[in-house]
Parts: structure tokens; C-alpha cells; sequence
């Protein structure tokens, strides 16, 4: 196996540091459920993000790029390892600790509608958060807050006063980037946030996070099985087969001079703009097809 980058060795201080991260699932059978085994989702997983920076985690479904995002940000418990934010040791921190570090990561999910209650408006929805945390207290400030939200993330006002099934996938999308920003988070998890919409709509969705990232000075860990997708927001890209990084570098690095096979086949997969441009498809072995 080719060896990944070393990602821990960053020239200056990163933002997520994150050292040999294991989620491992138990496995249970019999009448009594006893424990028979377990699933080694997330394996010895090491990167870094800086600030400023997004970093791609790409791979094909089940090899445990979400549940990475999810064990980070601690919804899910990690088996192992170590992750730190800000110099601050996110598995051991509680408290005053614990409630700012979950002010400055958040997370947009994969799927819009999932992810926002339905019996709420938008307005509750996106000042959730900041009620939550104590940040606005008085109801006007309260509404004026969540339609600058909206706003930022390219939607009306007056969006405030609906509720989801109102709206399309993209629009929904786009509410759900409003809610991760309420808290003006220094660091997001982006959760496939465009696997679920239209290819007409994903582009959008794309240049909104890529124009925040640069105006709020963000940074993002995107997690994708879309090579084209990472390729187009991306600084750096980790590909993960099985539950380990298998290879690591610049956007440059990865998508021009693949060395492992299983980054070629990924990137085979891409489908190529010209009908008339053979190209070879590559199948690794043990990938899904």
C-alpha cells in the first residue's frame, strides 16, 4: 500500500489536528447480543486543517469519511485517538470548554430536509442556535440576526416566516448554511451538502460556501465521494478506502499525479465533459461498481 502523506506536520499551527482517530462499531449476535466483533469504521486516521483552508475527504460510500466528520465534532464517541481545535483537546473538554468549542465547529448535513425540523419556521430553525447559546436575548436583535443569516446565504428575508416543505432541496440547503453560520464558527464539517441536489444546483451551493469561506476567513473539512466536487472547492485532499487514508497532498498532487490505485479509480469515474475523448474506466479491486 502506498503510504500517505504525512498530514500532521504542518509549517505552522493548524486549526483541527487530528492524530490516529479510530471509531470502532460492535458487532452483536446470538439471543444475547453479546459482543462477536467490530466494524472498523474510522482506522488510524491522521490529517491536519489550517485555517483558512478546506480540506477534501473523498472516498466511496462506507469507508467512513462521514463518521470521521461525526466523531470529531463528538456525535459520535471515538475509539481512539486524539483530536485537537485550536489547541484545545476536543475529547476530554467540557463544560465552559465544551460549549465554545461547540460554538466555533459546526456541521452542514447531508441531507436538507433530514436535518430541519418540520414543524418549525426558518426562524426558529436559524436562531435555535444562537437561543441555545445565550448569544441574543431580546426577540427583535433575535429576528434581525437570523434575516442577515438568510440573507448571507442567499436567501430572502421573508423566508423567516415559512416553514421547510416550502422550499426546494437547493433553498433548504441554503438554510441549513444559515443555521451552521449563526454562531460564527471558525471551522465547518461539510457533510456532502451537495450529493442530494440537482448538478444545475450543486455549482451554486458550491461557489455560496467557497465565497463564505473566503469573506469569513472559514475553514471547511468536505467530505464528498465526488471528485469533481473536491477538485473544485478543494486546497488539499485526503482519500479514505476502508477506513484508513490511503493517500494525501495538494488538490494539484492528487487529482494530476494519482499514486494509488484507488485514486485513479476514482477519478476515472469522473465523467469526462467530451463524448468524443475515450477514457479508460479503472476498477479497483473491492470498490463498489
Amino acid at each position: 500500500m502506498i503510504q500517505p502523506t504525512d498530514d500532521t506536520a504542518a509549517p505552522q499551527p493548524a486549526l483541527l489536528d487530528v492524530k490516529d482517530l479510530k471509531t470502532h462499531f460492535p458487532v452483536r449476535s446470538g439471543l444475547l447480543q453479546r459482543t462477536t466483533g467490530y466494524v472498523k469504521a474510522v482506522d488510524g486516521v491522521s490529517f491536519h486543517v489550517k485555517r483558512g483552508e478546506t480540506l477534501g475527504l473523498v472516498g466511496e460510500s462506507g469507508c467512513g469519511k462521514t463518521t470521521v466528520g461525526r466523531t470529531l465534532l463528538r456525535l459520535i464517541p471515538a475509539t481512539g485517538g486524539s483530536v485537537r481545535f485550536n489547541n484545545v483537546d476536543v475529547f476530554h473538554a467540557s463544560g465552559k470548554s465544551l460549549k465554545s468549542l461547540r460554538q466555533q465547529m459546526q456541521i452542514i448535513f447531508q441531507d436538507p430536509a433530514g436535518s430541519l425540523n418540520p414543524r418549525m419556521r426558518i426562524a426558529s430553525i436559524v436562531g435555535e442556535p444562537l437561543k441555545v447559546h445565550g448569544l441574543v436575548t431580546d426577540r427583535d436583535e433575535l429576528r434581525h440576526r437570523v434575516e442577515e443569516l438568510l440573507e448571507k446565504s442567499g436567501m430572502p428575508k421573508l423566508a423567516a416566516d415559512r416553514y421547510p416543505h416550502e422550499f426546494s432541496g437547493g433553498q433548504r440547503q441554503r438554510i441549513g448554511i444559515a443555521r451552521a453560520l449563526a454562531l460564527e464558527p471558525k471551522f465547518i464539517v461539510c457533510d456532502e451538502p451537495t450529493s442530494a441536489l440537482d448538478v444545475s444546483i450543486q455549482s451554486q451551493i458550491l461557489n455560496l460556501l467557497a465565497d463564505l469561506r473566503d469573506e469569513l476567513g472559514l475553514s471547511y473539512l468536505f467530505i464528498s465521494h465526488d471528485m469533481a466536487v473536491i477538485q473544485h472547492i478543494c486546497d488539499r485532499v485526503a482519500v479514505m478506502y476502508k477506513g484508513k487514508i490511503v493517500e494525501a497532498g495538494t488538490r494539484e498532487e492528487v487529482i494530476e499525479n494519482p499514486q494509488h490505485k484507488y485514486t485513479q479509480a476514482l477519478l476515472s469515474a469522473v465523467p469526462e465533459a467530451d463524448p468524443n475523448r475515450d477514457k479508460t474506466r479503472i476498477v479497483f479491486e473491492g470498490m463498489a461498481t
